[in-house]
């Protein structure tokens, strides 16, 4: 089932790695359902570390991560990875495509995780992405014979193939040329608006950054500044 964009309420969250070392601090913070947010800082600042524990795949040290009625941080591993697997999808600096594959197959892969009647769905949908997104008419070439920037589109394809209402992404457009980092900025905004999807996605990129309905910077593992959700 497609998913629904869920509203974000983060309170009293704290993320430590070795030796106790405070890497993320969050006080309070809510992002509407639907909106289109961009998280920024200096290298290091815990930008990361903030996109990962929103996707629970690092558990806080305190603290909750609600998405609608769903509290993920006291949850185990096996459930943080289930509602993530309904819920979100993800796009990542690198874009992580299986070379030896086509542009399809990377994009549904997915649907091999998937029950049967979910199966079908996911290879329309992914096929529905790549036309959206440029890339229709592929056949079977593999995906090492494409371009960087038409990687990271079969990458956002695959992200969206299952209808996630909640899409996080790690510095999407970092590894693209000036043009295709622009169409991916223009490309992921617009399907979070039109769709009506959740997106938060930490860049340095300020294409993203003219486009992003809220701005969040990070500095020291800290939220310094919030517009009101």
């Amino acid at each position: 089932m497609t998913g629904h964009a869920q509203k974000l309420e983060v309170s009293s969250l704290t993320v430590t790695g070795d030796g106790g070392r405070r890497l993320l601090c969050v006080d309070s913070l809510t992002i509407a359902a639907g909106s289109a947010v961009v998280v920024r800082g200096p290298s290091g600042a815990g930008k990361s570390t903030f996109l990962y524990a929103l996707a629970g795949m690092i558990a806080p040290e305190t603290g909750q991560i609600r998405w609608g009625e769903t509290d993920i941080a006291p949850l185990p591993e096996p459930a943080r990875a289930a509602f993530r697997r309904r819920n979100m999808g993800f796009v990542f600096q690198e874009h992580l495509v299986f070379e030896e594959l086509s542009a399809p197959e990377n994009a549904a892969i997915a649907a091999l995780y998937s029950g049967r009647a979910d199966r079908g769905r996911i290879r329309d949908r992914a096929a529905a992405e790549l036309a959206r997104l440029g890339l229709d008419g592929v056949g079977t070439r593999r995906s090492d014979t494409f371009s960087g920037g038409e990687r990271q589109r079969i990458a956002v394809a695959r992200a969206l193939a299952g209808g996630p209402g909640i899409i996080l992404a790690d510095e999407p457009t970092a590894s693209l040329d000036r043009d295709n980092a622009d169409r991916l900025a223009r490309d992921l905004v617009t399907l979070a608006r039109t769709e009506g999807r959740t997106l938060i996605a930490v860049s340095h990129d300020p294409a993203l950054h003219e486009r992003a309905d809220r701005l969040i910077d990070i500095v020291d593992g800290r939220l310094l500044e919030a517009a009101d959700g």
